[in-house]
């Protein structure tokens, strides 16, 4: 009422300054239905997370059951990620077509598909078959997850959701080193499909629950952007013209995604595309996948000798990455991209390095070694450990949240295409790469790449901590000197806001 009789008399009611700020500078809740969004859709990466895990512990017993030899371990082992690159490169443009959700329904479904082909595999050649069908799968999911996440998320906590992807991945990986333990005990005949056809319940599962999920809204809003565009385009309208009176072009320019992105980008876009494809690059480049899907090869080569043994240090394994992935979705709107990921290449290199010597140790000596065997079982558990507060969720934060809007989908299908290849060739070359220069000089080798890793992103990478998919893509285009740029436009920034504080203080001063 107070107020009431202010405003009558032609006076304000008595404001202070902030409660003219921009929402912006307020502190911000959580919105619980963007985190319920983004958890549904990242219950597709765990399809990749399971493939994973349980080729680590089911390729031991289908090399015994099918007499395979090491080339083709590698081969079925790493395919599928070779396969996927036929998901990844379609799920862009799927996606822009019908929908962020139905290319998730898609995804979800090929996978189902290919792990039951997988399971009732009568020999080698149907199970590659069966892996080039949920290879397929997993592309599309591992390309979709993030983008729709990402557009769905608030700055505010966009690392903390866009990182869901990764904690699922890391959740199927578990998964996949739980059913291996589970199913190691059957006739080797039975263990190998029961671990490789159970993955077909998470398919199951994701279906249904795509069904709860609205749609991506920035989908939304580009979609009826495109329709506008065309309207204009059918009328001849200029499609940023909004005139009475407009003249007509003879040849109206449309739009190409592919140009923008590599034929004739503009500055800012090559250095988006530089990082964002980089981060994908590296993160696979520095071994990760060799340890995880050759897990129990490098406990058996650290004196573990027990196939169930080496199937229980994996557990363990998986129970420490999944740990520090979930450290990590809650540091990642705190501490920000860069720190988090330079101190997790970083530590990688150091523990890659720590676990080559221990190696080297036990090779070198006629008995166990006790003490070289703990090193070797602890780096490999720090080294996941870093890997997973760092290299881990942020290649996916970062490579889906630095492409503009509409050169999103796709730019973030070509990182991922550029992440499954290099998957491929890492997993696909482990054992060949052991016997040219010992299991010890793979892992040394893979430190240097983790080494060079964090050169590249400690002088190109900006920090997008906080920001706006929008005030995100004007960091980019001065590659080396992106931190002066980082400085003006934050200067710029607090000049504005500056300027809103003293328009709101004129007007109630007056």
């Amino acid at each position: 009422m107070e107020e009431e009789k202010q405003i009558v008399c032609g006076q304000l009611p008595q404001t202070s300054l902030c409660d003219f700020d921009p929402p912006k500078l307020k502190t911000r809740k959580r919105n619980k239905y963007a985190i319920a969004c983004s958890f549904l859709a990242s219950l597709s990466s765990i399809l990749l997370g399971y493939d994973i895990g349980v080729m680590s512990g089911a390729i031991i017993y289908i090399k015994k059951d099918l007499n395979i030899n090491d080339v083709q371990v590698e081969i079925l082992v790493g395919i599928l990620n070779l396969y996927s690159l036929l998901g990844s490169a379609a799920a862009g443009r799927t996606s822009d077509l019908i929908g962020r959700r139905s290319t998730m329904v898609i995804a979800a479904v090929i996978f189902l598909i290919g792990a039951l082909l997988m399971g009732f595999a009568p020999n080698y050649a149907f199970l590659m078959f069966g892996r080039f069908i949920a290879g397929i799968g997993v592309g599309y999911a591992l390309v979709i997850a993030p983008v729709y996440t990402v557009e769905v998320s608030p700055e505010s906590s966009r690392g903390f959701l866009t990182s869901f992807p990764e904690v699922f991945i890391n959740g199927g990986i578990l998964l996949g080193y739980v059913s291996n333990v589970a199913f190691s005990k059957l006739p080797t005949h039975l263990s190998w499909r029961f671990m490789l056809g159970i993955g077909a319940i998470p398919s199951v599962f994701l279906a249904i629950s795509i069904i709860t999920m609205p749609e991506s809204p920035r989908w939304l809003v580009m979609k009826a952007e495109c329709r506008l565009r065309d309207i204009k385009e059918a009328a001849g309208i200029p499609e940023h013209c909004n005139d009475d009176v407009v003249q007509v072009p003879k040849h109206p320019k449309g739009d190409n995604v592919w140009k923008e992105l590599f034929i004739s980008p503009t500055q800012s876009i090559k250095h988006i595309v530089l990082t964002g494809i980089g981060i994908h690059f590296f993160q696979q480049a520095s071994g990760i996948d060799s340890v995880v899907l050759y897990s129990p090869t490098i406990f058996e080569r650290a004196g573990i000798k027990s196939d169930h043994d080496r199937l229980l240090a994996t557990v363990a394994m998986g129970c420490v990455k999944t740990l520090f992935i979930l450290v990590a979705t809650f540091l990642l709107d705190r501490v920000g991209r860069r720190p988090l990921l330079l101190t997790s290449f970083g530590g990688m290199t150091i523990s890659l390095v720590l676990l080559s010597i221990g190696l080297t140790v036990i090779d070198r000596s006629n008995g166990q070694v006790t003490w070289a065997v703990a090193l070797c079982v602890m780096m490999v558990s720090v080294y996941v450990a870093l890997f997973s507060i760092g290299a881990g969720p942020i290649a996916w934060v970062y490579g889906s949240e630095v492409f503009p809007l509409k050169l999103r989908a796709t730019g973030f299908s070509v990182g991922v295409a550029v992440n499954r290849v290099t998957s491929g060739v890492i997993s696909m070359t482990f054992l060949s790469l052991e016997r040219a220069i010992t299991i010890q000089g793979a892992f040394f080798l893979y430190a240097g790449i983790a080494g060079i890793a964090w050169v590249f992103f400690f002088t190109l990478m900006p920090e997008t901590q906080g920001k706006t998919l929008e005030e995100t893509v004007a960091l980019f285009g001065t590659f080396f000197e992106w931190r002066s740029t980082a400085t003006e436009l934050k200067g710029k920034k607090m000049n504005n806001n500056d300027e809103i504080q003293m328009a709101t203080g004129d007007v109630v001063s007056s």
